[in-house]
């Protein structure tokens, strides 16, 4: 969603980064594009004027100009701007210190209320807790026969006897949850085309019966500026406590995601970024803007890879490719993390430095990143463990397994030999090689002799022959 802000910003910095000095019409001309980036992004009016405006105010400031690096120190302050925007400092869940905790979620109709419910109860489990939907959108024809799909997909339980009356829904989903001892209870509530009375008194009403921990506002990333004014509407008539912020993976601008906190005061807490059920996350605002501005995401990359390895299976790949012992069932196993951490592409743009040098990737077809695994599991388990024996005969039997060439089964097996080796010479100590580098020897010392001194103790030796 951010990608077109995030190359405007990152432009109208570029020249500022280098200079050792900066005058009043750089900063000008930089900050021209910065309004423009962000007001082509959709963001509010009045969130622009007061942003460029403390930037600017900064950049000019005795801090910046007395700096080294002035220019490096204005794209700080644009981070830290940015961030301040988006809401700085925890926006986590309350959590009662007596459950069950309450979440209910808010929103207009279409905005993704009961995916997003399903979303957070599967969040909620993977930290341990044990979450129960409760199915109060009596409104939407089959509204309720979704959340106990998605609850059914998740192993989290949907409490949907009560099919009229939605506060008596509430109730007996309260009282059902606590026998069932659940310590969070989520709450799908009904959404409108638009805000109108019947749906603020509803809300009221089921507000009142659950007493909920938190009350979150469920908003459409695709929607603009509308979502802006939908929260400031909600704002004035329910007393919410955050934003989730849905379809962030949209081809939108991302005004409401960056106008959301400074216009309603409320900070976005939990981000939707896909269509599974596993793509939500709590947003963090200073991650965000260092994604936007270039700078990478690390913090989020060691946690999704934290999550998509156990930590004893990821000693044992350490152990054994620290060896050099990489095998194909090795290298299925570190395949499957990486797939279950997310898109290549996405993953990729987390770390600092690469987001420029990965523009084409994507046109990278996900599929064909498939047949890795299907070359891999066309092999048998011998021919996995001891890659050495795979000769001629059998990697022409792996590639008509796999639908692939010939060619193509080489290369797999050139890049693990590859792998493994350069994982051996890491864990022996040794920098790997780079082209044209004896291995070991980044500095020449140690490697074989120089193509000329060979050519000469040759000669040498023909003459003393001759002698």
């Amino acid at each position: 969603m951010f990608d077109t802000l995030s190359d405007k910003l990152q432009h109208a910095l570029g020249d500022l980064r280098g200079r050792g000095r900066l005058d009043e019409e750089a900063i000008s001309r930089a900050m021209r594009e910065i309004r423009l980036a962000l007001l082509e992004a959709d963001v509010n009016f009045q969130v622009v004027k007061d942003f460029v405006a403390h930037v600017r105010e900064r950049a000019l400031g005795a801090d910046v100009q007395k700096s080294l690096t002035p220019g490096q120190q204005v794209v700080k302050v644009v981070h830290e701007e940015l961030t301040a925007l988006m809401g700085a400092g925890s926006s986590k869940l309350v959590f009662s210190p007596r459950p069950p905790t309450v979440i209910l979620l808010a929103g207009l109709q279409g905005s993704g209320k009961t995916t997003a419910a399903a979303k957070l109860a599967l969040l909620l489990r993977k930290e341990g807790r044990r979450p129960a939907l409760v199915a109060a959108d009596l409104q939407r024809p089959a509204a309720v026969d979704q959340l106990e799909q998605l609850g059914n997909q998740i192993q989290v339980p949907v409490y949907a006897a009560e099919r009229t009356d939605p506060v008596k829904a509430v109730r007996d989903g309260l009282d059902r949850a606590a026998a069932d001892n659940r310590d969070v209870v989520i709450l799908d509530t009904a959404g409108r085309l638009h805000v109108d009375e019947p749906l603020m008194e509803e809300l009221a009403a089921v507000r009142k019966e659950a007493r909920p921990h938190n009350v979150l506002l469920v908003l459409d990333a695709m929607t603009g500026q509308e979502a802006v004014n939908v929260a400031q509407t909600f704002q004035e008539r329910v007393a919410f406590d955050g934003v989730v912020m849905t379809k962030l993976d949209g081809d939108a601008r991302g005004g409401a995601a960056l106008s959301v906190k400074a216009v309603t005061g409320k900070p976005i807490k939990l981000a939707s970024t896909g269509e599974k059920l596993a793509d939500i996350d709590y947003f963090h605002p200073d991650r965000m803007a260092s994604r936007i501005l270039g700078m990478g995401d690390v913090l989020t990359l060691i946690e999704r890879a934290e999550a998509a390895v156990e930590e004893d299976e990821k000693e044992e790949l350490e152990r054994r490719m620290m060896r050099g012992e990489f095998t194909f069932d090795d290298f299925l196993k570190s395949y499957k993390m990486l797939r279950r951490m997310g898109p290549l592409q996405g993953i990729m743009k987390m770390i600092p430095g690469l987001g420029k040098q990965l523009e084409g990737l994507d046109q990278v077809d996900e599929r064909q990143l498939g047949r890795v695994e299907a070359i891999i599991l066309s092999m048998t388990p011998r021919e996995r463990a001891v890659p050495h024996v795979i000769d001629g005969s059998r990697r022409r039997r792996i590639a008509a397994g796999s639908g692939t060439t010939v060619e193509q089964v080489n290369q797999l097996i050139e890049g693990r030999k590859q792998m493994a080796k350069l994982m051996k010479q890491m864990g022996t100590g040794k920098m790997p090689a780079l082209p044209g580098q004896p291995t070991g020897a980044p500095n020449g010392g140690g490697g074989p002799p120089r193509p000329s001194a060979t050519r000469k103790s040759k000669s040498k030796r023909k003459r003393k022959a001759k002698r």
